[in-house]
C-alpha cells in the first residue's frame, strides 16, 4: 500500500499552490490532490488557453494568472513551481513577496545554471525561508528499497554500480517532439536534464564521491547538445559507479519509462540487479542463480508514484519537523558535480570533487 494509507500524517490541511500547467505538472496535481493533510488549493499559470482548460478539468480548484491574485484569496502553506528553469529565479522571488511562511519547491532542472542557483539558495537561507528541489528519483520505491538492502548488507562492500539509461526516444528528426521538445534546444541535455538524476540517485545510494570522468557525445544531429555518454564516480573506498547513457536505445520493458533503463551494483558479498520493470534480483557470492527481492511498489503517475512520496516526504516536514532530503543549499552538490562532469568530459580528465560531505 503506499505509505500515506498507512502512516498519515494528518496534523493539519496544507493548503498548497501550483505554479504551471505543463507536461508534468500533472503529476503533481494529481499527488497533491490524493495526499491527506493537504488541498491543492489554487493553480497558477500564465497562458489563457490553459487556465480556461484547467478551469474544467478542476472546477474546484481556484484558477489564476498570477500568485498575487491567489494570494488575496487563499492562505498559502506550500508553493510548487512547476515551470522551466529559465523562469525560477522570477517565480522564487514572487513567492517569498508574496507569501510570508509558505514552504517553495521548485522543480528541476533547478535555475537555468549553477550560478544562479547558488544566488537563489544564499538569498533563500537568508531570509531564514525553506526551498527544496523537486528532484523525485531519490524517492523512487526501487532505489528506497535498495538503500535499504544495501544498508542491511546485503550484497557486502559495494565495489561497483552502474545504471543503463535506455529510454529508446531519441532516433531522428523528429526525436523528443511529441512530449518535450525543448529538449532539441538545450546546449546541455544527457546530464543536465536527465543523467541529473542519477548524479542524486548515487549520492543518495553511495554518498559523496571524490573525483569524477566522463565521455559525452551527440549522436542525432537534431539536436544541440549531448545525448549519449557517461560519467563514472571515483569513491575513496574503491567503489566506482557508472551511469551509462543512450538515449538512442531501449531496454526491456513493459513500460520503458517506468525505470528507463537497469542497475547492477555488485559487492564483496554478492549483487544485486533492477530491471525495466521495477523488480529487484539479490544473488548472494557464489550462488549461481540469482532470486527475486519481494517488496511492494505502486505502477501510478511518473517513476513509481515518486512525485506523491516526495510530496509527502515535504507535508511529513511540515507537519512533524522532519529531516528534509534535497533543500536548495544541499542539493547545489548535485549541480556542482553536474559541472564537473561536462569539464571532465571536455577536458578528457579526472576531476576531484573535493568539500562535498555526505549527508544522507
Amino acid at each position: 500500500m503506499p505509505l500515506a494509507e498507512t502512516q498519515s500524517p494528518q496534523a493539519r490541511q496544507l493548503n498548497v499552490v501550483a505554479i504551471g500547467a505543463g507536461y508534468f505538472s500533472g503529476f503533481h496535481f494529481s499527488a497533491w490532490q490524493r495526499l491527506p493533510g493537504c488541498t491543492l488549493a489554487a493553480i497558477v499559470e500564465l497562458d489563457a488557453g490553459r487556465r480556461r482548460q484547467l478551469e474544467t478539468q478542476f472546477p474546484d480548484i481556484l484558477i489564476a494568472a498570477t500568485l498575487a491574485d491567489v494570494t488575496s484569496r487563499v492562505s498559502v502553506d506550500i508553493v510548487d513551481i512547476i515551470t522551466p528553469p529559465h523562469t525560477h529565479r522570477q517565480q522564487i522571488d514572487s513567492a517569498i513577496a508574496l507569501t510570508g511562511h509558505a514552504l517553495l519547491i521548485c522543480q528541476k532542472p533547478f535555475c537555468a545554471d549553477r550560478e544562479t542557483a547558488a544566488a537563489v539558495a544564499s538569498d533563500v537561507a537568508n531570509l531564514g525561508r525553506t526551498l527544496v528541489v523537486h528532484e523525485n528519483f531519490r524517492f523512487q520505491p526501487w532505489y528506497r528499497e535498495i538503500k535499504q538492502l544495501i544498508v542491511n548488507g546485503t550484497v557486502g562492500q559495494v565495489m561497483q554500480a552502474s545504471f543503463r539509461l535506455r529510454p529508446g526516444d531519441g532516433q531522428g528528426p523528429d526525436a523528443y517532439l511529441s512530449r518535450q521538445p525543448y529538449f532539441r534546444d538545450m546546449p546541455r541535455f544527457l546530464i543536465h536534464e536527465t543523467g541529473i538524476h542519477w548524479v542524486d540517485v548515487f549520492r543518495f545510494l553511495f554518498g559523496e564521491p571524490d573525483a569524477v570522468s566522463a565521455e559525452l557525445r551527440t549522436l542525432n544531429p537534431a539536436i544541440k547538445g549531448e545525448d549519449a555518454g557517461h560519467f563514472i564516480f571515483h569513491y575513496s573506498s574503491g567503489l566506482r559507479a557508472m551511469f551509462d547513457g543512450n538515449r538512442h536505445l531501449d531496454h526491456a520493458a513493459g513500460n520503458p519509462r517506468l525505470t528507463m533503463g537497469e542497475m547492477l551494483i555488485e559487492g564483496t558479498g554478492g549483487d544485486l540487479t533492477l530491471n525495466g520493470d521495477g523488480v529487484i534480483h539479490t544473488r548472494a557470492f557464489g550462488q549461481k542463480q540469482p532470486t527475486i527481492h519481494h517488496y511492494e511498489y505502486h505502477d501510478i503517475d511518473f517513476g513509481g508514484d515518486c512525485v506523491y512520496h516526495l510530496n509527502r516526504h515535504i507535508a511529513e516536514h511540515l507537519m512533524t519537523g522532519s529531516l528534509l532530503h534535497n533543500e536548495a543549499d544541499q542539493y547545489l552538490k548535485n549541480l556542482r558535480l553536474e559541472d564537473l562532469i561536462y569539464t571532465a568530459a571536455k577536458e578528457k580528465n579526472l576531476q576531484q570533487a573535493d568539500g562535498l560531505v555526505d549527508h544522507f
